[in-house]
């Protein structure tokens, strides 16, 4: 992750249009850490994450530049919406589950990177699971202990036993890595998935830790096999998953897990304007002003339990966002405000944007109905003077009724190619060419009348 400001930016110029000003603060923001890494340690508890709010309409990118950022950072990532969290004293999620979701997501992403490091002697470990199968070695039989005074030619017989399996073994594991018994079904015994979860009362109220008996109590419920059917790929295939788990030092993830979070943790905390307005009135409902004050210690800094171990928010990247259409940034509380430092205004997109945002990024939409409708056998193109028609359409539907931003392109794409779309299957043709005329037949009598766009598009 050592990126420059101008590298990340061109990065998150792949995938978003627009937005210089918001890519500009997350990508400081992320070299901010690269920097405090290569200070000296007396220092670097003193440097904190300058906090980010984005202050934009829907659909114009602030979930997508947080989103790409954590990507490009390889940090865990959550996304929360601040509207489901209740003050404490109420039935709900308190705020502390965003902090023990963020250990969840790093867990997740370290064990796929230790399951990769595992693979070939999980493999190797699968296979002789197979090979168990197939031809088992005979078990051992109660003997009389005095066989050994009168039987002692037997052990030489064993011997010879012994190294006849393993040679027949040995040819079986080889056929199996040549992929020669892929489509032979056998029956292998696989661990049940049924951890035994419950709910627990945590210091603000009850939260769903999903605590888990087994590794709570160890062997005291043992973890228990069921018996399953599949052919010796996909057996593989299960069975390596199952060695690679044990392979991996959960302690170790855990810890290092808890570190990845400290370190280069990133929430986004989206539509925080739903809790920025003036309390109306006093009466039983959730305090909005209440959901900010128990937020604040955790943007500010502060240790929060997980299963995993305490995890300290001091240097965790807190980016909110929210349109503000009826409230503005002045009325959240103060110390919240204080706690987000760099403000970036996004604006909303032009016509020329939404054409940008048919053609440029990796994931363009033209690009992936493209790819969709190939998969009937159907070559599509998009003529430029089709863009240039359904960017002025979204423009427009956008003006004339609520402002959804690049959302809108969705619903007008959706509704422009609903007939090819029905239709593939069963045409002809293997080349469709959507013209300015196409476009028009499709979608001007939705587009001119305000009622049907406004329930339509």
């Amino acid at each position: 992750m050592e990126l420059t400001p101008r590298q990340i930016v061109d990065e998150l110029n792949k995938y978003i249009v627009g937005q210089k000003g918001g890519k500009r603060a997350v990508a400081i923001a992320l070299r901010n850490r690269y920097r405090r890494k290569n200070i000296p340690l007396e220092l670097q508890d003193e440097v904190i994450p300058k906090n980010i709010l984005m202050i934009g309409p829907t659909g114009v990118g602030k979930t997508e530049i947080a989103r790409r950022l954590a990507k490009i950072a390889n940090s865990p990532f959550i996304k929360v919406e601040v509207t489901k969290f209740t003050e404490v004293g109420y039935v709900g999620r308190d705020v502390e589950s965003m902090v023990r979701d963020l250990v969840e997501t790093a867990i997740r992403m370290i064990k796929k990177d230790k399951i990769k490091e595992v693979q070939v002697e999980a493999y190797e470990m699968a296979i002789d699971r197979v090979v168990d199968v197939i031809l088992p070695f005979p078990g051992s039989k109660k003997k009389n202990p005095f066989d050994i005074l009168f039987k002692e030619d037997e052990d030489d017989k064993d011997v010879q036993n012994y190294t006849k399996l393993e040679e027949r073994r040995e040819k079986i594991r080889e056929r199996i890595k040549r992929g020669e018994l892929d489509n032979r079904v056998i029956e292998i015994k696989v661990e049940a998935q049924s951890p035994h979860m419950m709910e627990i009362f945590s210091g603000n109220g009850v939260e769903e830790m999903g605590v888990n008996f087994q590794s709570m109590f160890g062997n005291l419920f043992p973890n228990k096999k069921k018996k399953r059917k599949a052919n010796i790929a996909d057996a593989l295939e299960i069975l390596k998953q199952e060695e690679a788990q044990k392979l991996i030092d959960m302690d170790e993830v855990s810890n290092y897990a808890i570190q990845m979070v400290e370190d280069t943790g990133i929430v986004f905390l989206d539509e925080i304007d739903k809790i920025a307005g003036r309390e109306s009135g006093s009466g039983p409902e959730v305090s909005r002003e209440g959901v900010q004050r128990d937020i604040l210690p955790i943007v500010e800094g502060s240790t929060i339990m997980t299963k995993y171990g305490p995890v300290k928010t001091d240097h965790v990247l807190f980016i909110a966002a929210g349109a503000f259409h009826v409230s503005k940034p002045s009325d959240l509380i103060p110390e919240l405000q204080g706690r987000f430092p760099i403000r970036v205004e996004l604006s909303s997109l032009s016509k020329d944007n939404f054409k940008e945002i048919l053609l440029q990024p990796k994931n363009a939409l033209t690009k992936q109905y493209k790819a969709l409708l190939k998969t009937e056998g159907i070559d599509i193109t998009f003529t430029d003077d089709a863009i240039e028609e359904i960017a002025e359409f979204a423009f427009k539907v956008n003006e004339q009724t609520e402002n959804i931003g690049a959302r809108r392109l969705h619903t007008i794409l959706e509704k422009l190619l609903e007939e090819l779309s029905f239709n593939a299957p069963n045409m002809d043709e293997n080349n469709f060419i959507i013209d300015l005329d196409y476009v028009r037949s499709q979608l001007s009598d939705v587009v001119q009348d305000k009622d049907l766009s406004r329930y339509i598009l």
